[in-house]
């Protein structure tokens, strides 16, 4: 086992040993030019030169080498660069702290249905954009599925991926033969109902901690993937909702027909039973998520962009009758109204009701420093609200606050119309 460690791999300066494989060692790093840790993978030449799988391992890495910078999404391993040559093969990853889901697919480790549910949700989000971007991953398992330190999750190595737009030559018996998918067996054309099938045998695992196959070979475990039925998930875990084995089973059928035709339609159906064992006062991200995908104030943010409004905002549930706002109080944070009504009022004067889509107090982060209220806003009903500090939005991305501006000057330009319409009736 080579476990020689080097000072440095180019520009990178190596910091520790990650782990060692048989084809790769992959290394801790720190890369001064843009400021950050990274993980680095060093093919060893000796796979690349290996007679019989060589040519294969050459195919992959350069699949993997392709993507760099290509996958920009925040529940996606990014690859920042690749270094291909006849000396030196490595490439330059995002660093994630974590594990993989390995563990938890494990009876005594499983986690909390809700937490399964969030984590194939997310999966599902991220392989719809690679499926968009015109990449089927191809290898969905536990080992490539990382959860971080603060409970997210990231889809890693994409080596194995097909890209659709202009790969015309598919290396065949790619993938791990527990997940794959009937047609991957029988080496029929590949596309993104692979991946979701795939990613029906970790939800499977996840909820059961059990395979929806046994097989002593092979050869067996083919046979049972192509013509028999998984042992039902309701069978080893009698206290999963029927929702939930029905979703299982859809994902995972042999039929592409009868599988689901895409991922928005698996994840509306996860998003869906998000809910299920939460209690009242939490609120999942997978039910934030697609909370946000509704609401008109976000029409025009990408998956991505409303990924990063999650990961910068508060959400709280909050009782008919509470004061959100008060007249003349000074404010550095504002609001959205994801879910029920309030009622505004300046002074004496009665300003109506807003509702879902609605935002408040956004004028800290207009005039770019904390600013005294101008309205009291009062819970009309139970709302769930999202609470974000202007430090915070002005810490995201150029193209998000780019689409928090633009929503903001259409709420103004609403409010501004409906004055207008006001003074006209007076």
């Amino acid at each position: 086992m080579d476990t020689h460690i080097p000072d440095s791999i180019d520009k990178y300066q190596i910091i520790s040993l990650l782990g060692n494989g048989a084809t790769s060692n992959v290394y801790l790093a720190y890369d001064a030019f843009a400021g950050r840790k990274v993980a680095i993978k060093l093919i060893k030449l000796a796979a690349l030169s290996d007679p019989e799988n060589g040519r294969t391992y050459r195919k992959l890495l350069a699949t993997e080498a392709s993507l760099a910078g290509r996958l920009n999404h925040p529940h996606i391993v990014a690859i920042y660069d690749a270094v291909l040559g006849p000396e030196k093969n490595y490439i330059v990853m995002e660093y994630v702290q974590g594990e993989t889901l390995e563990k938890y697919c494990q009876p005594e480790f499983l986690l909390p249905l809700e937490k399964v549910v969030e984590i194939v949700f997310k999966c599902a989000l991220a392989l719809d954009y690679a499926c968009k971007n015109g990449i089927i991953h191809r290898d969905i398992k536990p080992a490539n599925i990382m959860i971080c330190q603060d409970g997210d999750v990231k889809i890693a190595d994409f080596g194995a991926a097909v890209l659709t737009k202009n790969d015309q030559t598919q290396l065949v018996g790619i993938g791990s033969p527990l997940y794959m998918s009937p047609e991957q067996i029988t080496l029929d054309s590949i596309t993104h109902q692979t991946d979701i099938y795939s990613l029906g045998v970790v939800f499977y695992r996840l909820l059961t901690g059990r395979w929806p196959f046994e097989a002593e070979n092979s050869y067996v475990l083919s046979h049972k993937i192509l013509h028999e039925e998984p042992t039902n998930i309701r069978i080893h875990r009698p206290s999963l909702p029927p929702s939930l084995e029905k979703i299982v089973i859809k994902a995972m059928n042999k039929k592409l027909q009868e599988r689901y035709a895409n991922w928005m339609e698996f994840s509306k159906e996860l998003a869906d039973i998000a809910h299920l064992n939460v209690a009242p006062e939490y609120v999942s991200e997978t039910e934030k998520f697609n909370t946000m995908r509704r609401l008109q104030f976000f029409a025009d943010f990408n998956d991505v962009e409303l990924w990063e409004v999650l990961r910068i905002s508060v959400w709280g549930r909050i009782p008919a009758g509470t004061c959100l706002v008060r007249e003349h109080d000074a404010g550095n944070y504002f609001f959205i109204i994801a879910d029920g009504e309030v009622a505004v009022d300046k002074g004496s004067k009665s300003l109506g009701v807003h509702g879902a889509g609605s935002c408040f107090g956004e004028m800290c982060y207009i005039r770019k420093d904390a600013t005294r209220r101008t309205a009291t806003v009062v819970a009309k009903t139970p709302v769930t609200l999202m609470k974000i500090k202007p430090a915070s939005l002005r810490s995201a991305s150029a193209i998000c606050q780019l689409r928090f501006d633009n929503a903001f000057l259409n709420i103004l330009v609403d409010r501004l119309s409906q004055a207008d319409t006001e003074l006209a009736r007076l």
